[in-house]
């Protein structure tokens, strides 16, 4: 941006010439958009154009960070219906919400989301990256038992990131196969089955881990791994415990000899 606003008529000029280059974007296409058009919309001179945007880029950056702050903002105040959701539900408020953002005033964030790569969005997503993440933290804080998917943060992307794709291709598709609807269900239980499943395979493991832990109970081992408690029937049977080398310790009053000498000795 060449100047700063400072002055609420300054900003009114700034704010007419980022919402004319959606307005011009939507109907010419970042390529074939030009600062002539945009000004024109925007009901100002070329001249005073270039008081604030260098060229037609800076104007494009600006609203960029736009649809980004205003995507942020659509996402925060509903962080806490969602996460008391169940979370297919969440999934599909979330997308309703995002398709009718999307196709406000009469699409201009829609058409400026498809033109992403254009706009050099990915500078500008750290906000909405973190919105979303924040979103995903609190939900699953709000549901402990979902805190058993693994790998979390990678799931987590892809689903997001596809979600977002999806919607974005059918709201763009002049003839989609699918409704609205049937994607969003379709996105919300893939989801859901996704983190039952989750769910339930970590509750299998925690049970053979405790079947295996029962198991073991009833001998303790050594760090070889043998038994360090020695069974009864192992046991001599003159009830006698043995010594270090195998030998029998005899006991006074059950043994019929001394343990060393001649077995004749004088009786």
């Amino acid at each position: 941006m060449a100047r700063k606003p400072q002055q609420e008529r300054s900003r009114a000029t700034v704010n007419a010439i980022v919402e004319a280059g959606f307005i011009a974007m939507a109907k010419s296409g970042p390529a074939a958009t030009t600062t002539r058009q945009i000004a024109d919309i925007a009901g100002v001179g070329v001249g005073s154009l270039y008081e604030y945007f260098d060229n037609k880029e800076a104007i494009f950056s600006e609203m960029s960070q736009r649809f980004v702050a205003d995507t942020v903002a659509m996402i925060q105040p509903q962080v806490p219906r969602l996460v008391r959701m169940p979370i297919d539900e969440a999934v599909k408020a979330l997308l309703q919400a995002f398709r009718e953002f999307l196709q406000h005033n009469d699409g201009r964030y829609l058409n400026c989301v498809q033109h992403a790569m254009t706009l050099d969005f990915e500078m500008y997503l750290e906000p909405l990256q973190k919105a979303l993440s924040d979103l995903v933290t609190q939900y699953l804080m709000h549901h402990p038992e979902t805190l058993q998917i693994r790998n979390i943060p990678t799931m987590s992307y892809i689903m997001i990131h596809g979600g977002i794709f999806a919607v974005v291709r059918h709201l763009t598709d002049p003839n989609p196969t699918i409704s609205f609807d049937e994607l969003a269900d379709g996105l919300a239980r893939m989801v859901g089955h996704y983190t039952e499943q989750e769910i339930r395979i970590a509750r299998a493991t925690r049970e053979r881990l405790a079947q295996t832990g029962q198991g073991s109970s009833a001998g303790s081992t050594d760090e070889l791994g043998r038994e360090a408690v020695v069974p009864d029937q192992d046991r001599t049977d003159a009830g006698g415990d043995q010594d270090h080398e195998g030998n029998r310790q005899h006991r006074a009053g059950v043994d019929d000899g001394p343990l060393l000498g001649n077995p004749h000795h004088d009786r």
